[in-house]
């Protein structure tokens, strides 16, 4: 039996989760902007308590690597490396865009016939996007897209894509009534969707290093005298 944390903060929403297997055991959720670092040990400790279990039975610690908040992704990055060093337990690295594309997959009935493209918005009209095929398979890779009304046209014209996720919604005020552009606008960022992407790695030891695991910010993050990281 495994029991997999994991461990959401690419977005504004402080999630952490608890799997048996992959199956879901617990889920701890606050939505309160700049929650993270004060707020996160407190519902990983309650929530594993309120399993009845400790944190030694914990087998690994699931990580969401991004792209997302560069803020969160370095709190959440923090306390999973912390708690893999005390505890000697392995890592894994869940993306963000695919944990989302796997949940959407698995609740869209006859998916082998869609591609589905998750997007995180990136503020102006840009966002981090991938396009995957039913089986998580990359279509077209993770990076930054600046929207416009022909982005993906070379996709739709071959098959019905779902697009979802926080940044779909600007797309779709740009391609309007495409026959083969279906929007989704009911899921959020949550560690409830890391369970079968973490699960998958755990039982093949797809394995980060401890001690050099950074998240994907995707971009490079520019820091000046008045920005604030916490």
């Amino acid at each position: 039996m495994a029991i997999l944390l994991a461990i959401e903060t690419s977005s504004s929403i402080c999630s952490v989760a608890l799997f048996h297997d992959q199956q879901l055991l617990a889920l701890s959720e606050l939505q309160i902007e700049k929650s993270h670092s004060s707020h996160i040990t407190v519902l990983i400790n309650q929530m594993i308590a309120n399993c009845n279990l400790s944190m030694m039975d914990i087998s690994a610690v699931a990580v969401s690597s991004g792209p997302g908040s560069y803020t969160g992704l370095r709190i959440g990055t923090s306390i999973a490396k912390g708690l893999c060093f005390s505890l000697n337990l392995p890592l894994l690295e869940v993306s963000t865009l695919h944990a989302l594309a796997s949940a959407q997959i698995q609740i869209t009935p006859q998916a082998e016939k869609f591609l589905f493209c998750p997007m995180l918005d990136a503020r102006r009209m840009e966002v981090y996007t991938c396009i995957v095929n039913h089986l998580g398979e990359e279509q077209f890779p993770i990076k930054p897209v600046i929207l416009s009304s022909s982005t993906f046209e070379e996709y739709l014209v071959k098959q019905p894509i779902l697009f979802f996720g926080s940044g779909a919604t600007k797309f779709q005020t740009l391609i309007g009534n495409h026959s083969n552009g279906i929007f989704v606008h009911s899921l959020p960022i949550s560690a409830k969707y890391m369970g079968a992407i973490a699960y998958h790695k755990f039982n093949t030891q797809q394995y980060e290093d401890v001690a050099y695991y950074e998240p994907f910010y995707l971009k490079e993050v520019y820091i000046t005298s008045g920005t604030k990281l916490s």
